[in-house]
């Protein structure tokens, strides 16, 4: 399976806004609708190259202050699967 390593920075959020989203039980942050901004976006071919990966992204100052952050996301359905090479 392949992954999806992806730094970004993120948004800031107003106090309201964090008193409105836990008073209407609603979601703060929605990554469907407005994606935190890419700082760096790397491929990997399996899941341990990619925490690899992830790990070494996590050593950027900005990750270690809290101001970015690190995302690993599978690209392929997690129901295919892919033909063995060997056979």
């Amino acid at each position: 399976m392949r992954f999806l390593i992806v730094r970004t920075s993120i948004r800031a959020a107003a106090e309201a806004d964090i008193t409105a989203a836990w008073a209407e039980g609603h979601r703060l942050r929605d990554e469907t609708t407005r994606p935190e901004p890419r700082r760096q976006v790397v491929h990997a071919e399996d899941r341990d190259a990619a925490f690899v990966l992830a790990r070494a992204f996590a050593t950027v100052g900005a990750v270690r202050s809290g101001r970015q952050r690190i995302k690993v996301l599978p690209l392929d359905d997690p129901g295919q699967t892919r033909p063995d090479p060997g056979s």
